[in-house]
């Protein structure tokens, strides 16, 4: 498998950003670590391992990223708004940094071809990968979340502050109206999971009220609950990585 280290000045975030790439060519990945987690999470859990004989045969190619949630969601003595600002800052590093490199890099393997990019991730990851998705449609057509939340309610609290709304896709998807959006959430494969053991309840909860927007949307999901046994861990989401890679990669081939 082909490794590759990337360390960038982020003129969005006035920081060092680092990821690596995984691969030679293929479908673009990029994913999200869980809450303050780093690049090499998803390598160290093991779900690089699990996707290893798809990256082998050239079908994905996948990008783990560096979060900030230390100096957003996760900042002490901070206000929200200083916090959400911060996060806009780290969402422009998303849109207009790393998302252009891994589009001009996947060309470059993929033969001339431009391809959109499939994003995931698990835990607080969901919720980045589902708001850039969400977000920022015009680079991505599918999506592969687990175990996530998708508002900022555990941070803020039931009322959105107007700072955090936009970053909210439980609140900002129920009040779009905007077909630009609409139409390309209809064209792309959306996969939302989690599961119904241990430290699953509010991503339960919160899995349900997004499948309930998507329907009142019209917009095709698979949102499924596992099973009772199916715990907030990596154990579970090796499991579903593969499975839902799996599931998308033939549909995306039929």
């Amino acid at each position: 498998m082909k490794v590759t280290y990337h360390k960038a000045y982020s003129s969005s975030l006035h920081r060092d950003m680092e990821y690596k790439i995984y691969g030679h060519q293929g479908k673009p990945v990029l994913v999200f670590p869980t809450s303050c987690g780093r690049f090499y999470q998803y390598e160290d859990s093991g779900m690089i391992g699990e996707l290893e004989s798809y990256i082998d045969q050239g079908q994905i190619q996948v990008w783990t990223c560096d979060s900030i949630d230390e100096e957003t969601f996760y900042a002490k003595n901070k206000a929200t708004d200083e916090k959400m600002k911060r996060h806009d800052q780290y969402d422009a590093y998303v849109k207009n940094e790393l998302i252009p490199s891994i589009l001009h890099e996947s060309k470059e393997n993929n033969g001339g071809r431009t391809e959109k990019i499939l994003a995931t991730g698990c835990s607080l990851g969901a919720y980045h990968s589902a708001n850039m998705f969400f977000r920022h449609p015009q680079f991505f057509d599918s999506l592969i979340a687990l175990s996530g939340l998708y508002s900022t309610n555990r941070f803020f609290g039931e009322e959105v502050p107007p700072s955090a709304y936009f970053h909210s896709p439980l609140h900002y998807l129920k009040n779009l109206e905007e077909d630009y959006y609409l139409n390309q959430y209809r064209n792309s494969k959306i996969i939302i999971c989690t599961g119904q053991g241990a430290y699953e309840d509010l991503m339960q909860s919160e899995t349900q009220k997004l499948k309930e927007v998507l329907e009142e949307k019209h917009i095709p999901a698979s949102v499924e609950f596992w099973g009772y046994d199916v715990n907030h861990d990596w154990y579970w989401w090796r499991k579903q990585i593969r499975y839902y890679m799996d599931r998308s990669l033939t549909v995306a081939q039929c």
